[in-house]
């Protein structure tokens, strides 16, 4: 079945032909009206678990909270004592493959920073191995992909994932956390959009300008929309999976997106975002962020998601009033303000509660992950400051 199906989309591409489900998605590229994804969508069900009625959640749907929630990316990292040790121990790769591990780094940083809300130790490219390639950090602990991804043929190889099998040891890890974790505090997972996946495959790496991927992309807009719509697909199921195991919200993250115009961005990327994200199981908060993509936001928020997430190169309220408030934002303190004083990082971060303006559906985090060298003192003021200055408003 495999085979046949690799087969027939090799041959609709061959052919210039529209697989059903691209041709489903023409209205993305055509002018078409994109149907908006909103905070109304998400509703607490009869019996609703203790973490519904936390702020994160309620930021989600828009509801009142009584100080704006705060999570930060890489909130589990280098920049924690307790983290250093242990990967003094234990490689990365091993230590994201190993549910006990994963459950003790995700609520240990939860725990010690007094976050509203954990997310799941992992590694965004944990869906390359089971895609079929081979995935290594060098020392730097940038990922190494082999083979890359180089000609349009190659898409072929690219097989169907079966996360319950080929990723069992994240769900467990996800299970165990959650079962770990206070039952007050939300769990968010996530993945990659299928263009940084995408980029991440053909360019072996990061890469400085995405010449490889833009290669691909300009040269043979059939292997192109065959690779996204596989990658699509799979991220679904990827994702769909983590819910299953216990996560209350995803983050995608479009990281290299920034790297096109917009014009680019909704021929080549917005069908394939939006196709996974309407994937992704009802009911379930999405936040959508890239870095950046500030020339991108309002072609973002047609692709999906119920939060934007704005990196640190825009002013909150400017992007907010772009997007419509009709959706919530996430951000947007540049993570470097946490190397200054104390005092100047407590006026950074009302800067960015005055811009917000006390307005439902905005949830406190960085522009960007937490850097390794960040002072850990500051990262537990920052929190505290978040929810000490919002909750006197």
């Amino acid at each position: 079945m495999e085979n046949n199906t690799k087969t027939r989309e090799s041959d609709r591409r061959e052919r210039g032909v529209r697989s059903p489900e691209s041709e489903a998605r023409k209205r993305f590229t055509d002018g078409t009206p994109i149907p908006q994804t909103s905070g109304a969508g998400l509703r607490k069900g009869h019996g609703a678990a203790r973490w519904d009625d936390s702020r994160f959640m309620k930021a989600c749907r828009r509801e009142a909270v009584d100080a704006t929630p705060v999570w930060l990316m890489r909130q589990a990292g280098r920049y924690m004592k307790e983290y250093r040790e242990l990967r003094a121990k234990v490689p990365f790769l091993e230590l994201c493959k190993n549910p006990d591990l994963v459950s003790e780094v995700t609520v240990t940083a939860a725990k010690k920073l007094g976050v509203d809300a954990a997310i799941i130790f992992a590694d965004l490219l944990l869906i390359v191995e089971p895609l079929g390639f081979g995935l290594t950090y060098d020392q730097g602990e940038g990922p190494i992909i082999r083979p890359a991804l180089r000609l349009p043929q190659e898409v072929d190889r690219l097989r169907e994932v079966d996360p319950q099998q080929s990723l069992a040891y994240f769900y467990d890890a996800i299970r165990r956390t959650r079962a770990d974790l206070d039952p007050t505090l939300p769990l968010l997972g996530f993945a990659a959009c299928p263009f940084t996946l995408a980029s991440y495959l053909i360019e072996g790496g990061g890469s400085r300008n995405y010449r490889h991927t833009k290669g691909l992309m300009y040269r043979d807009p059939g292997a192109w929309r065959a690779l996204m719509e596989h990658l699509a697909r799979n991220l679904t199921k990827y994702i769909n999976g983590q819910i299953a195991a216990g996560i209350q919200a995803v983050q995608i993250f479009d990281t290299w997106v920034g790297c096109l115009g917009p014009a680019d961005y909704r021929e080549f990327v917005l069908p394939y975002s939006r196709m996974m994200v309407e994937g992704i199981t009802p009911g379930t908060p999405i936040i959508h962020f890239g870095t950046g993509t500030g020339m991108l936001l309002e072609d973002m928020r047609q692709a999906g998601g119920h939060i934007m997430g704005l990196d640190s190169h825009v002013e909150l309220n400017e992007a907010w009033a772009r997007l419509g408030h009709s959706v919530g934002v996430q951000g947007n303190l540049d993570p470097i303000v946490l190397y200054a004083d104390q005092a100047y990082i407590r006026s950074r971060v009302q800067r960015i509660l005055d811009q917000a303006g006390g307005r439902r559906g905005h949830i406190f985090n960085l522009g960007h992950g937490l850097l390794p060298d960040t002072p850990f003192e500051n990262v537990v003021a920052l929190v505290e400051m978040v929810h000490e200055l919002s909750g006197s408003r």
